[in-house]
C-alpha cells in the first residue's frame, strides 16, 4: 500500500516560518515527482511546488517563489516543503502528492498525480 503522510503544519504568525514533511511508505522515491498542492476554503486547488526526485528539477509558484523551498530529505523517503516569511494568504491545507517521474520538469498540474496524503492545515494570523 502506498502512502504519504504530510506533518509540520500548524498556526503561524505572519512572517514566520513552517517546515512540512511528506513521508512517503511503500515505495521509494528515487523515480518520482513529488509536490504541494494547497486548497483554502471557498478558493481553487493551487499547485505550490514540485520536485523531480531523480535530477532535482523544482518548480515554484509565483506566489510562494522566494519563500518555499522544497528539498528532499536525509531520510531519502521524505521530502520537506520549507515555508519562509509566511503570509495571512497562505492559509490553507497543504497536500502532498506523489506521480512516477524518470526526470525532467515536474508535473504542475494536480492531474497527473496519483498518491495524495491527507492534508496538514498551516493557518498564518496573528
Amino acid at each position: 500500500q502506498l502512502q504519504l503522510v504530510e506533518s509540520g503544519g500548524g498556526l503561524v504568525q505572519p512572517g514566520g516560518s513552517l517546515r512540512l514533511s511528506c513521508a512517503a511508505a511503500g515505495f521509494t522515491l528515487d523515480y518520482y515527482a513529488i509536490g504541494w498542492f494547497r486548497q483554502a476554503p471557498g478558493k481553487e486547488r493551487e499547485g505550490v511546488s514540485c520536485i523531480s526526485i531523480s535530477d532535482g528539477i523544482t518548480y515554484y509558484a509565483d506566489s510562494v517563489k522566494g519563500r518555499f523551498t522544497i528539498s528532499r530529505g536525509d531520510a531519502k523517503n521524505t521530502v520537506y516543503l520549507q515555508m519562509n516569511n509566511l503570509k495571512p494568504e497562505d492559509t490553507a491545507v497543504y497536500y502532498c502528492v506523489a506521480h512516477p517521474w524518470l526526470g525532467g520538469r515536474c508535473p504542475r498540474a494536480a492531474r497527473p498525480y496519483n498518491y495524495w496524503g491527507q492534508g496538514t492545515q498551516v493557518t498564518v494570523s496573528s
